[in-house]
């Protein structure tokens, strides 16, 4: 990749995707809700820079994650840490794991983080066919624009993710955009550019344990 910015647009860079995280923390005083978030930022980080296997450390990620997903033609249910850790690898190995986001909100309670954005995600024309999305290059890449995004991420008394919901409300505002070589980002890449912002998790306070 030769851009710094993909199409010309400043806010399409992975560097920038967790921004809306950034803000909630600045006003974010409960401990458990901030341990949350930071674990939520590190977990969105991890996956776009293609170092999948460490969100499935023990102290961010519950045994048996369930993830629902029903957004740009995939209409999944993935149950178990295989299963999601093989979703998340073919992303990786395929430089399908690249997000950009917009205008995002995001929401913090005692079991759960919720987000609506326009997302923007790279992903390969033989995917977008197998989903049922026509392009007319089965070999490039497109930037896939989903706006109104929602995702749903529930944990559990540990603070520890147990699944995801992530839903397109509205097809018919989809818009697929074919990429230019100069503007595609490799895993690799991504991972050069994210290692900085991406920091160890701390250590969970039994004192964040919801009362029984």
């Amino acid at each position: 990749m030769s851009n710094e910015f993909i199409l010309g647009n400043p806010n399409l860079d992975v560097r920038k995707t967790n921004r809306a995280i950034d803000e909630l923390m600045k006003v974010t005083t409960n401990p458990r809700h901030r341990f949350m978030l930071e674990a939520y930022y590190r977990h969105r980080f991890l996956e776009i820079a293609g170092r999948y296997e460490e969100i499935f450390s023990p102290d961010m990620t519950a045994e048996n994650p369930v993830y629902h997903v029903e957004v740009a033609g995939n209409h999944a249910t993935l149950a178990g840490t295989e299963s999601v850790k093989g979703f998340y690898a073919i992303w990786a190995q395929t430089n399908q794991s690249i997000f950009y986001v917009e205008d995002e909100q995001v929401a913090v309670a005692d079991n759960f983080i919720a987000s609506v954005s326009t997302m923007y995600q790279q992903t390969y024309g033989k995917t977008l066919i197998a989903n049922g999305i026509q392009v007319d290059d089965e070999n490039a890449y497109y930037l896939v624009k989903v706006p109104g995004m929602q995702m749903f991420w529930p944990y559990d008394d540990q603070c520890r993710l147990v699944g995801e919901d992530v839903w397109e409300p509205n097809p018919a505002a989809r818009t697929v955009t074919k990429l230019a070589a100069s503007d595609v980002l490799t895993s690799e890449e991504s991972g050069k550019r994210l290692a900085p912002f991406i920091k160890p998790l701390g250590s969970f306070d039994q004192a964040m344990r919801l009362a029984a």
